[in-house]
């Protein structure tokens, strides 16, 4: 029996697709897993470690770990409208000075990815927790923060500024859905262990989508705001038909990431394309 070490992130929509596979609500067609739950940069530097089989990561990360990875087509967070948000801790201010401070959710987050494409050389920037951002920035211990997860929806109620939605920014410069992060897993697995993982991610998000409210247990136990509200909103906003299957559009998104990637140096000029499992 194979044992699959799968990686996923806290935030709602994953807790929302993967609660079938955690709960073992559908079929593990023989294989075992083994699941952590974590912060998004955490998966993304332990990818690199080689510790997971498959994994959420950034698609920044993915780009970076393409010749050891495939991107399975269930599972990835990419559409219209699911940008992360740069914010102020002072109305008005946007980023022109080196030494303002910019605080970013990771350094091989796609957040990061955009904010350096779209703001290159222009502040300091420093990594810290997703959750951390907006708390630091209402205590002006930064100038600008890059927020995501359900911090979209909330930024209003703290007292800080909207600088840009760097999410409708993409959109206007690629017409492109934006990727943010996707489930991929290691070549070496194996077509056949990559196709069972893919298979039995996808049973678990069906049956999520089919009964949403069931996945409220698992959804509070690891979110960052509790109302069942808010954490719908998040689901509806990154789950939808490209979770369910890439296709060609979300395959052509993740061409224009890596382009615009290599444009900037995030990424080297010859490195290997992201690669969509096919079966």
């Amino acid at each position: 029996m194979t044992t699959i070490h799968l990686g996923i992130s806290t935030c709602p929509n994953d807790t929302f697709a993967f609660h079938g596979l955690m709960m073992r609500q559908v079929d593990w067609r023989g294989l075992t897993f083994n699941v952590e739950l974590i912060d998004i940069q955490q998966l993304n530097d332990r990818l690199f470690l080689g510790e997971f089989d498959v994994a959420k990561t950034s698609f920044h990360a993915a780009l970076l770990l393409a010749v050891e990875t495939v991107v399975l087509p269930s599972g990835s967070a990419l559409g219209f409208g699911v940008g992360p948000l740069l914010l102020s801790a002072r109305s008005g201010e946007t980023p022109s000075r080196p030494e303002q401070i910019t605080l970013c959710p990771g350094q091989h987050t796609t957040a990061t990815l955009l904010f350096k494409l779209f703001y290159p050389a222009t502040t300091e920037i420093r990594h810290t927790v997703f959750s951390d951002i907006m708390p630091q920035l209402k205590q002006a211990r930064a100038d600008f923060g890059v927020c995501i997860h359900e911090g979209r929806f909330t930024w209003q109620n703290e007292g800080l500024g909207l600088v840009e939605d760097l999410g409708t920014r993409w959109e206007r410069e690629t017409s492109c859905p934006l990727p943010l992060g996707g489930i991929v897993a290691r070549r070496s697995l194996g077509s056949e262990v990559i196709s069972t993982v893919q298979a039995v991610i996808l049973d678990s998000l069906k049956l999520a989508l089919n009964n949403p409210a069931a996945a409220f247990p698992t959804m509070r136990q690891y979110a960052q705001e509790f109302d069942d509200a808010v954490l719908m909103q998040h689901v509806d906003l990154y789950v939808n038909d490209w979770t369910v299957n890439l296709g060609e559009v979300g395959q052509n998104a993740l061409r224009q990431l890596s382009l615009r990637a290599q444009t900037i140096g995030l990424v080297p000029a010859e490195s290997v394309a992201l690669d969509v499992f096919a079966g």
